[in-house]
């Protein structure tokens, strides 16, 4: 699965950089800090009517007794629906994504284990360009994931809900166009 992955991202990045007139978008996600994670994302125009985005995040919640920390990638090809360039307007974006995270709760049973998940999904959102410089991309859009534990050490059995299943993928994401 990694390979495949990787030989994935390797492709949507030729056929990115393959682009000469492209308009690039630096990213941020304002809703991530909620979660104790931060978000990035790097859009890249690759004509009129679509762009490539490839997003990372990285999170590290934790209380008094559970530790929650991990990454994950989400490369996203943006169709863009309005008459205004890319990256700006209304757009669908087909997206998967690669997570992976490690887990430890330190009562009793003083478990550690490891999860991972691939899936994707599809939004709807619109990016708005201000002063040709600031960016502003609102996004909304179901998912699924598929993951599996592995690894687990000690008694407890972790739920691994929030991140295996369907869920809904939304941001708000302020940036700078260069």
């Amino acid at each position: 699965m990694k390979k495949v992955l990787f030989i994935a991202l390797m492709a949507c990045f030729v056929g990115v950089t393959g682009s000469l007139q492209a308009q690039n978008v630096l990213k941020i996600n304002i809703l991530s800090p909620i979660v104790k994670t931060i978000n990035l994302s790097y859009e890249r125009a690759l004509n009129e009517n679509s762009s490539f985005q490839l997003g990372f995040f990285y999170t590290g919640w934790s209380n008094d007794l559970t530790k929650f920390s991990g990454f994950g990638i989400t490369p996203e090809y943006r169709f863009y629906l309005s008459d205004t360039p890319a990256p700006a307007g209304v757009y669908v974006a087909p997206f998967v994504r690669y997570q992976k995270f490690n887990i430890s709760d330190k009562d009793v049973s003083n478990s550690e284990a490891d999860f991972s998940a691939f899936g994707g999904g599809v939004v709807i959102g619109k990016q708005w360009v201000f002063k040709e410089k600031i960016t502003l991309d609102l996004f909304l859009g179901p998912a699924y994931y598929s993951g599996k534990v592995s690894g687990q050490s000690g008694d407890s059995n972790f739920d691994t809900d929030a991140f295996d299943g369907f869920g809904l993928r939304t941001g708000i994401n302020f940036g700078f166009k260069f």
